[in-house]
Formats: C-alpha cells, structure tokens, sequence
C-alpha cells in the first residue's frame, strides 16, 4: 500500500450522519438545529406522489416545511434548479430538505448556492466558487449510490449545450446526511443494482486515484467489501431491511472517500455517454468500470489488487498485476449478477459516436485525477471501443 514519499493530505468530511430505520423522521429536529426555522422539500413528482415518504417527512416537519418542489427530473437540469429557487424564494425559505437519488440532491445543492448568492446557477458552475457556505441542507437519500448526501459536488445537466456542469465547492456540503434503510425498500431491482454500483465506482476510483491518501483508501475499501456482499442480496430481496442499510452506509463510505481522493476516467466517461445519450450515471459508471480498471492496470495494479482482495478474490498466488486484472474481473461478475448490461453497445451508445465521445472524455474534470494519465484521445477510444464490443484488452 505505497504512497508517495513526500504525502501530504487534508481529509475533510463534515456531514453529520443520522443512521437507522424511521430516523427520517428526525428531518425537523435536524434542520432547526442548524439555525433553520424555514425549508423547503426538493424532490420528484413520482416520490411525491405514488409514495407516501414525502408526505411523512412534510408531517415530521411541521410548520418548518413551507412548500415542496417536487419538479426534479431524473437527469436533473440548470433550468430545473433556476425553477426550484425561484419557488424556494417566493416561500421565503432559509434551507433545503432534500428527499431522493442524486439528481434531488444535487438540485437542492443548486438551490442552496442561490438562496445565498442569487443570480443564475450557470454563474457558479466549476471549482471552488462560492467565498461563504450556502444554505442550511438536510439530505434524506431514497438510493445508496451517489454519495451526493456527503460530497462536494453537484453534477447538473446543461440540456441546450448537452453537456453536464460540474460545481465542486467544500461550502455546498450537506450539514447532515440521514441514512434510513425504510424509504429504499421500494427502489426497483434495477435501480438498486445501478444506484450500487454507482456507489462501487466511487469507492474503485478513489482507490486508484491519483490524489488517494489512506483515509480515503480505508472509507474505498471498506465501502467495497460491503457491496460485493450486500448488494446482491438487496437486489434479490428488496424488503432486507439490513441489506438495504449496509448500502445505504457503503454508498456513504464511498462518497466520503471520492469527496476526498477524488474520480477518473469511468466518471469521465459516465458524465459524456450520460449527457449525449441519456444512460442512467450508475448504470454507464458500471459499464465503464472494469474496461477503465484494465487500462490503468499498468500504472494501478498495487491499487486494483487492494480491490480485487475486498472483492473477496484469492490473491496469493497471484502476481500484482494479475490480481489487479482480476479486480476488473471481479468487478464485471458482480455487474452480470444484479442484472446489468456489460457493454456500452448495451446501454444504446452508438459506435459512430465513440470517437467523439472519447474527445468530450478528455474535457471533464475527472480524468485529471485518473491513476494513469490520459492526454490522447486515442487512448479514451481504445477504452471506449472495448467496452462498446466487450473485448477484453
């Protein structure tokens, strides 16, 4: 587990995490003990209304919740944010609730940032922006993947440029994530299987990272031994109120950690295939994963060997770079076990588009940090071609 002799890190995760069953209740207590005495709920219209989470978690809040903007859309837009302030503003709201998967969360992180600052999102989007915190922010997640309930970024699509904006700032961190296992019981299989995977590729690539530091490898790799065992079971049997926890924990362990260590080129790639072709980002960041993990292997295979042995694969008789390729591998079996495609042929990503793709790659900020530098677009479209047709390097 070498790391640069000359490490030097700050790791930084001041969420305040609320576990158990029901505690979604609490959201009430939570936010005044921030100081906030008004809220608004942002949510989807299908939580909204073909479930009753939200109207208990209205009930638990009182007089406290003055509105909810239940107009958040799975792939989440700055015009949708720009909506949501407008409607938080006119309701003189003082701090955000946010109730679902990681395109709720991040609108209420975009709505955060405007009730302090005003204005338009698209005036905030990049690194490190903001001078002062942003709004009280209570996250309740209904998914255990995205980690949103404790990172420092928001991930909002720009639909006329189609192009998705990223907005990294430590002042746009929740106050407190609650992590109740009852209100994800009723995710689809499928979206269990993605939204998990989804939380895997945050642990995969902080580990191989090339801003990793111990404690994010610790909250990886941890978060990793917790999915390879969990999340089948969550996917099998829906109404396992421990599996349902565990990833709830594991898909908060990875937050933290990419929060800290930062992501690569799977993001990178989840982000383009997910703007120009509409693939769910859980879904697109499995698919990419273990293609991404063969071609760091040369410069990560000390990395994706610590992964393949919290996957549970026998290393010993392995050399490293064998067990890390046995990492991706193991990686690609848990994706064929929950249900999911395996290529991006699967997902709907026409190959005419992979050499365009593999420029826009390129552009995002994540693949700053992959484990092994990328600086042609050559070397994106080798990747992006074998995980279109499936063939291994």
């Amino acid at each position: 587990m070498a790391y640069s002799e000359d490490l030097s890190f700050i790791f930084f995760s001041p969420t305040r995490v609320v576990y158990g069953a029901n505690s979604a209740n609490d959201a009430g207590v939570e936010m005044q003990s921030l100081g906030c005495n008004k809220a608004v709920i942002v949510t989807d219209q299908f939580l909204y209304e073909k479930t009753d989470i939200v109207k208990k978690i209205e009930k638990a809040m009182g007089s406290m919740c003055v509105g909810v903007f239940s107009d958040v859309p799975s792939d989440s837009g700055v015009h949708v944010v720009n909506k949501g302030y407008e409607f938080a503003k006119s309701r003189g709201a003082e701090g955000v609730v946010s109730v679902g998967g990681g395109s709720a969360i991040d609108t209420a992180k975009g709505i955060a940032i405007l009730l302090k600052e005003g204005g338009k999102l698209e005036d905030y989007a990049g690194f490190q922006i903001l001078s002062r915190k942003v709004v009280p922010h209570v996250c309740i997640p209904t998914t255990a993947g995205t980690g949103s309930e404790i990172t420092y970024v928001a991930v909002i699509k720009d639909h006329v440029k189609k192009q998705k904006l990223l907005f990294g700032d430590h002042h746009i961190i929740p106050d407190v994530a609650i992590l109740d296992p009852v209100l994800t019981v009723g995710l689809p299989a499928q979206m269990t299987a993605a939204t998990g995977m989804d939380a895997l590729s945050h642990a995969v690539e902080a580990i191989t990272s090339a801003q990793r530091e111990p404690m994010s490898d610790a909250f990886g790799l941890h978060a990793i031994r917790l999915i390879k065992k969990w999340l089948p079971i969550a996917v099998k049997n829906p109404t396992d109120l421990n599996a349902r926890g565990q990833m709830l924990i594991a898909a908060t362990l990875g937050g933290s950690a990419f929060s800290n260590a930062q992501v690569g080129m799977v993001h990178a790639i989840a982000h383009t295939i997910g703007a120009r072709h509409h693939v769910h980002h859980g879904l697109a960041n499995a698919v990419a994963m273990p293609y991404v993990m063969r071609y760091n292997n040369s410069d990560c295979a000390e990395q994706n060997a610590m992964i393949a042995e919290a996957m549970g694969v026998d290393i010993r008789e392995m050399t490293e770079e064998q067990a890390g390729l046995a990492a991706a591998d193991a990686i690609m079996a848990l994706n064929a076990e929950v249900g999911l495609p395996l290529t991006l042929k699967d997902v709907g990503v026409p190959e005419s588009d992979l050499e365009e793709c593999a420029q826009v790659v390129l552009t995002d900020g994540a693949i700053v940090y992959n484990g092994k530098p990328v600086f042609d677009p050559a070397e994106a479209l080798m990747v992006l071609r074998e995980a279109w047709s499936g063939r291994k390097a």
